[in-house]
């Protein structure tokens, strides 16, 4: 029965570590053959063996392996990072060619428009398989997809390039009165899931800092004016809120999740 828990214990780490990492879970199967390699006993012996394999595989490999996909790490530059260094650790940082030209270029037009904005992003793809589910997201399995952080100020109107949830995601710039409540009625249309982001937060932060309309305007401006843009998601209330009229701004539908706290762009 102990040998059971084990491999039933051991089976479920692995399966945790490749949806959360794609890599995690070989890695976590090469550190037991690693570690039984190695006389020497020490603590924490197995987790310093899989820390320094998955570190190899993180930076080392899994960008080799991708170009096999046709998959690139996010190029960063002055005005784009991620918003959440976990981002690439976790291997959630990895697009197409296209998607990554298109940010270059975004990220050049928005400089004009407004050099206190920095692209911040989210969750992109995993570097290895088309179709491979980044979970909990539905559609990020191509490459061509990518999240990004709203932009925020302080109290003195200033542009403060930070999030409102470790995560990035789940602390929501909900509908003022007359807005468009869309939340209300997916919730009332029996779709459940689709303010669950909130429970991801990982913990919130920078309470204080308030939503930035003109530096989500500009951003938003950026990303849809160019011509490698498909869709743009943004919750309709936001759309409304900041007069956007461009039609590659869409409503994701009831089955997904609320965007209200993300910006969902995803390239042809």
């Amino acid at each position: 029965m102990q040998k059971t828990g084990k491999i039933l214990l051991h089976s479920l780490v692995f399966i945790a570590l490749t949806l959360l990492t794609q890599i995690g879970g070989v890695v976590y199967l090469m550190s037991f053959v690693f570690c039984s390699r190695i006389k020497r006993s020490f603590p924490l012996k197995g987790l310093a063996a899989f820390i320094i394999i998955y570190c190899l595989g993180t930076f080392v490999t899994a960008p080799l392996l991708a170009k096999l996909f046709d998959r690139e790490r996010v190029v960063h530059c002055n005005n784009l990072e991620p918003a959440n260094y976990l981002t690439v650790l976790l291997n959630r940082n990895y697009v197409s060619v296209e998607l990554n030209n298109y940010l270059k270029d975004v990220s050049g037009d928005l400089a004009k428009r407004n050099d206190k904005i920095i692209i911040r992003y989210l969750d992109a793809g995993l570097p290895l398989i088309e179709g491979f589910p980044l979970l909990p997201h539905l559609s990020h399995n191509d490459g061509k997809k990518i999240d990004i952080s709203l932009i925020y100020e302080n109290e003195k109107g200033e542009i403060v390039n930070s999030s409102k949830s470790i995560s990035g995601y789940g602390v929501f710039e909900a509908p003022k009165k007359g807005e468009l409540n869309q939340t209300k009625a997916c919730l009332k249309s029996g779709f459940w899931q689709y303010d669950y982001p909130q429970y991801i937060t990982l913990g919130s932060i920078n309470d204080e800092l308030r939503f930035s309309e003109q530096g989500t305007k500009d951003l938003m401006d950026a990303f849809t004016q160019h011509e490698a843009v498909d869709k743009v998601f943004l919750e309709p209330h936001l759309t409304q809120r900041l007069r956007l009229k461009s039609k590659k701004i869409r409503f994701q539908g009831c089955h997904s999740v609320r965007h209200d706290d993300h910006i969902h762009v995803q390239v042809k």
